[in-house]
């Protein structure tokens, strides 16, 4: 199981937001990239980036601080945030980010899923952010029809296999991931499932950990110090 320490971008700050709401923003670091050598020098890889800007506008707003995070650390990085046509992805993977991780594109337009994940592997991940169990998108501002397990088999049927999933009332609340959520997926699929929102405690690591989690995002808690990256990394 990976951890993925992660760095939300807004107005090209390193942010914090309760249950996806930009009104709800707590700035964490003016500089996004002084976060992401914080979490190498605790031991960490990899990296979770989100452009918020980018998931509310629909595009990417804050992609060369993105670029500049990975081409100063190093990392493994993986960006989502307004990613939604084949030039962005092209670009985004051409300057050397390891995964694209698509969110309202998924929902929105099966082809483009298709040819990214066929054209790309595992380069490509699909971000399942859920309210009551139905796919949200746009940056969580409006909730679809689409039942989550519907849109993973569609989504697995034409070649993803990793996938992001958020329970979108637990994320920065502290309150612990949504594990039945993560084992119905889990049961009901052979794919990767990387878990986000609520990861909070040790215990929480533990818990997806045994049940075969491929990954946790951890946001809040690390930035408080509720979770020990060293410790975690080493629970893993």
């Amino acid at each position: 199981m990976i951890i993925f320490p992660a760095v939300d971008i807004k107005s090209g700050k390193c942010v914090m937001l309760k249950q996806g709401k930009a009104d709800l923003c707590t700035v964490f670091y003016d500089d996004p990239t002084n976060a992401a050598f914080m979490w190498k020098e605790k031991g960490s890889k990899y990296l979770h980036v989100v452009d918020l800007d980018g998931a509310f506008n629909g595009r990417p707003c804050n992609i060369d601080k993105i670029y500049e995070i990975k081409k100063r650390t190093g990392m493994f990085v993986q960006v989502g945030g307004g990613i939604r046509d084949k030039y962005t992805i092209e670009s985004i993977l051409d300057k050397g980010i390891d995964r694209v991780i698509l969110g309202s594109a998924a929902l929105n337009n099966l082809e483009l899923t298709k040819w990214a994940a066929n054209e790309f592997g595992g380069k490509i991940a699909v971000s399942i952010d859920t309210v009551d169990d139905k796919v949200a998108y746009n940056g969580w501002t409006s909730v679809s029809s689409t039942d989550k397990l519907d849109l993973i088999k569609k989504l697995t049927s034409i070649g993803v296999k990793t996938f992001i999933y958020t329970d979108v009332s637990k994320d920065g609340m502290m309150k612990g991931p949504d594990i039945k959520g993560i084992e119905q997926i889990k049961n009901s699929f052979d794919v990767c499932i990387i878990a986000s929102g609520g990861v909070s405690t040790m215990e929480d690591i533990t818990n997806l950990k045994n049940i075969g989690a491929s990954g946790a995002i951890i946001g809040k808690a690390l930035y408080n110090g509720s979770i020990n990256l060293e410790k975690a990394l080493e629970v893993i």
